[in-house]
């Protein structure tokens, strides 16, 4: 009938499904994440509540908390393009393969009309992505629209 070996088969089998499953079950709820607040600004394109919310946090030894900074920075009514620079180069200081803040300040460095830092983001960006990977496409879209528009930039939607 069945053999000791089917049997096994069988289980590890079902066994690997569970684990599957478990990797595929939904993250912890947001409220868990101490950095939804200024998420929820940034979504609803409040940069000043996002940045008013991120101070609040204040939690500069995070990478994420520094490349959202930096984000709201650069995205406000009234940008501030230095102060941003500086919070995605801490970003990145603290986690040189934050994909965020890689793409971020490519897309800063097009703003500032600096093509070749913005390549060399793309290109760490590549290194650092498991193909494919939305932050490296999106900055290569942003850095081909700079160089079809005579090396101006172009506002990505």
């Amino acid at each position: 009938m069945f053999s000791l070996s089917r049997i096994l088969a069988a289980s590890v089998l079902a066994l690997s499904v569970q684990v599957i499953h478990a990797a595929d079950t939904d993250p912890a709820p947001a409220t868990a994440d101490k950095l939804a607040p200024a998420r929820a600004q940034i979504a609803a394109k409040s940069w000043r509540g996002a940045i008013d919310e991120l101070k609040r946090i204040n939690d500069p030894a995070s990478a994420d908390w520094n490349n959202l900074m930096g984000y709201s920075l650069r995205k406000a009514k009234t940008p501030d393009y230095e102060a941003a620079e500086k919070f995605y180069d801490e970003a990145l200081r603290i986690d040189p393969k934050h994909r965020g803040a890689l793409e971020y300040s490519g897309e800063l460095y097009l703003m500032k009309g600096d093509l070749a830092k913005a390549e060399e983001r793309l290109g760490r960006l590549d290194k650092a992505c498991r193909l494919p990977c939305d932050e490296y496409t999106d900055l290569k879209k942003a850095v081909q629209a700079y160089k079809d528009n005579g090396n101006k930039y172009v506002a990505q939607q």
